[in-house]
């Protein structure tokens, strides 16, 4: 890319939650024209996710939250079911991120989780890239109650729930959180669960 790109200069538009910046970049296009272009690139960091998932009960553990942004695009309650999932601190492991972030949000200690997948989910506008993992759990990994630090802000619901469940949540467009569907369509296409 370095050939097709020159004169980067990044604006900050906003350093609030996450920082906000405006990118202006020269870019060469395939006819081997120049063009001066402005695109908003919002960054907060990388991310993981982890979904939970019990062979033996054929359950998963998914979350429940109020998502701010998904109600001011479609105003009707603003909840979402989620794997659960976290912000990576910086120079943090991925691993060691999501384990915590198990812990934290759902109430259950693991000691290890195998990374699935690395995705950006929307690479037009979001910087974030999501490190995705699968692990299994029983009930003798339960060591608190889970829902969230009250530190961070968080009101997490707990859900277990069939596997099936999950899956049909899909179509009926219940769970329409993008990492979520990719953790449980993995699941179901390396047949983790039934």
């Amino acid at each position: 890319m370095e050939d097709k790109l020159r004169n980067i200069k990044y604006n900050v538009l906003s350093k609030e939650w996450a920082t906000l910046y405006q990118i202006d970049y020269d870019y060469k296009f395939e006819n081997n024209n120049w063009k001066r272009l402005s695109r908003e690139s919002y960054d907060r960091g990388n991310g993981t996710g982890i979904l939970l998932y019990n062979k033996e009960k054929q359950m998963v553990i998914l979350t429940k939250q109020f998502r701010m942004p998904a109600y001011a695009n479609t105003p009707k309650d603003g909840m979402s079911i989620e794997v659960c999932a976290g912000a990576i601190d910086k120079n943090e492991n991925p691993e060691v991120c999501i384990i915590r972030e198990v812990e934290e949000e759902v109430g259950y200690k693991i000691t290890s989780a195998k990374k699935v997948i690395e995705c950006y989910t929307s690479p037009g506008a979001v910087t974030e890239k999501m490190y995705l993992f699968v692990a299994e759990y029983n009930d003798a990994m339960k060591i608190n109650a889970g829902g969230g630090l009250d530190i961070e802000d968080e009101e997490i619901e707990v859900l277990e729930m069939p596997f099936s469940q999950a899956l049909s949540m899909i179509e009926t467009f219940e769970i329409i959180d993008a990492k979520t569907i990719m953790l449980l369509q993995y699941a179901q296409i390396h047949k983790l669960l039934e």
